[in-house]
């Protein structure tokens, strides 16, 4: 019997912190849903101190998820921790997950305070955190460039205190797994107690070593992976979720692990939050990337079709790719659009069904037949748009000419309120995006702009990503449209109203 390995997901807490991705209580829902049909064994829903907003999304994930344990980080402080708990007291399987740092440059630095003084707050903020639920996670933020010896100290303070998990964080992404392995395996070796606890790994991709480090970490007896879908977060991001998962699944013979994640749903979730996050996922991605099974090389065509094993060590089918054979049209019906939604693992209550079917029926109207890539695309247009202060009315785009500029006319309302502008531009997608910041009076650099077709052909719908520059906060938005000009104008829109929100 394989031992088990949990799966600790943090894409809501440090994936968002990857610069440019706000996400809304609406999404932090549908992304938290998704997380517990892929069976995420916890689901690390937010930073409550942070912020009103990541409070209340935390509390509202604890109301929601029944499956998965939900946690909320807390530095090491009596008001984070306090803060934590009332945000996930509704929770039907509720973690506290407190850390403070333990590295001397950390301590020097950052917090000011001696070795002593960062023993103390360990072990106070487990035991406030532990008189209010019974499980609890605790962090040495930095132990990789901790001394081993004083790191020892503060798990065992931890331990004392009644700490259930003891999660290992390579926070700068600074360890090679031999090192790591090692650093884990010392860790066993010499803090008393450890025998009684779960020990975890929280790896950062500088390197490009973090899944690496997370399976050395798993080889000296680890049993919980901190993991991101998609590999988001801070700088280069965290060791990656599908590639933590499938090495364990492909490679059980090497590594006689498990986990309890349901692998056919790895495509789905990671389209879900690529789609939400504005972040796309690179086309040669492990496990999830849109090259990941293809084959050019006529050599290698050859053997796959001889036999699949022969350059493919593991299905399509366990990864969830497999498209959807429904197509539907400007005559299909409600309830076909529901039944396509529900498939594709869209849950919508009844007015935002409502809604969502509305906004397939403009588009059926402009593309002969959808696809499911175009339903789901429809979905998460929706997601990302539901509760936004403002919304796309109208426009009218011209394309100039010898005597006159491109230019686009705009209208968004909000409420009872509507305002329309125009707005001349290089081209009309830069003319339609001048009108909208000038309508809303927001200075907005442009960063980045990319436009990607869903499905093939000609009336494919085009998906657009904008990133904006707004004061020096980086937000990411994207829009879908037959039309070019309509996805960048519902891009750039979404990318300011989360800058508004």
């Amino acid at each position: 019997m394989a031992d088990r390995v949990y799966i600790f997901d943090t894409t809501l807490r440090d994936g968002e912190q990857s610069p440019g991705i706000s996400l809304g209580v609406r999404e932090k829902l549908e992304i938290a849903e998704q997380l517990q049909r892929l069976g995420v064994d916890i689901i690390e829903a937010g930073f409550p101190a942070a912020s009103p907003g990541d409070f209340d999304a935390v509390r509202r994930i604890a109301g929601r998820i029944k499956d998965s344990v939900v946690c909320a980080l807390a530095r090491a402080m009596p008001d984070d921790i306090d803060r934590a708990w009332e945000a996930i007291s509704d929770a039907a399987r509720p973690r506290i997950h407190t850390f403070i740092s333990t590295s001397d440059i950390h301590l020097e630095y950052q917090l000011k305070k001696s070795r002593e003084e960062v023993l103390r707050m360990a072990g106070e903020a487990v035991a406030r955190a532990r008189g209010y639920c019974p499980d609890v996670e605790f962090s040495p933020m930095d132990a990789t460039r901790s001394d081993p010896e004083y790191l020892y100290r503060v798990l065992e303070a931890a331990i004392e205190q009644g700490a259930g998990v003891l999660n290992i964080p390579d926070t700068v992404g600074y360890a090679i797994p031999a090192e790591f392995a090692e650093l884990i395996g010392g860790i066993f070796d010499n803090v008393k107690g450890i025998e009684d606890v779960i020990v975890s790994v929280h790896c950062h991709n500088d390197l490009g070593l973090a899944v690496a480090n997370s399976l050395a970490a798993l080889e000296q007896g680890a049993r919980q992976v901190e993991c991101t879908v998609n590999g988001l977060g801070e700088r280069a991001g965290n060791a990656s979720l599908e590639e933590i998962v499938m090495t364990i699944k492909v490679r059980k013979d090497r590594l006689a692990l498990d986990t309890g994640i349901n692998s056919q749903e790895i495509s789905r979730t990671s389209r879900l939050v690529s789609l939400l996050t504005g972040y796309p996922v690179q086309p040669n991605k492990a496990i999830v990337g849109r090259n990941a099974f293809a084959h050019e090389s006529g050599i290698h065509q050859n053997g796959v079709l001889k036999e699949r094993t022969t350059y493919e060590i593991m299905n399509v089918s366990d990864v969830g790719l497999v498209e959807s054979d429904i197509v539907l049209g400007k005559h299909s019906g409600r309830h076909a659009f529901s039944e396509q939604l529900e498939r594709l693992g869209f849950y919508l209550e009844e007015e935002e069904l409502n809604r969502a079917f509305g906004r397939f029926k403009e588009l059926a109207d402009k593309k002969s037949s959808l696809s499911g890539g175009d339903i789901e695309a429809i979905a998460l247009e929706y997601l990302r748009t539901e509760g936004q202060e403002w919304k796309l009315a109208g426009y009218e785009v011209h394309s100039g000419g010898k005597e006159a500029p491109p230019s686009a006319t705009i209208s968004l309302e909000r409420e009872d309120e509507r305002v329309t502008e125009r707005a001349i531009g290089d081209g009309m997608v830069d003319a339609a995006c001048k009108a909208i910041r000038t309508a809303l009076d927001i200075d907005a650099k442009l960063i980045s702009f990319t436009v990607e077709a869903i499905t093939g052909g000609l009336d494919a719908l085009g998906d657009v990503t904008i990133q904006l520059d707004v004061k020096g906060r980086r937000v990411v938005g994207r829009g879908v449209s037959t039309d070019i000009v309509e996805a960048s104008a519902r891009a750039y829109l979404n990318a300011i109203n989360k800058i508004i929100r």
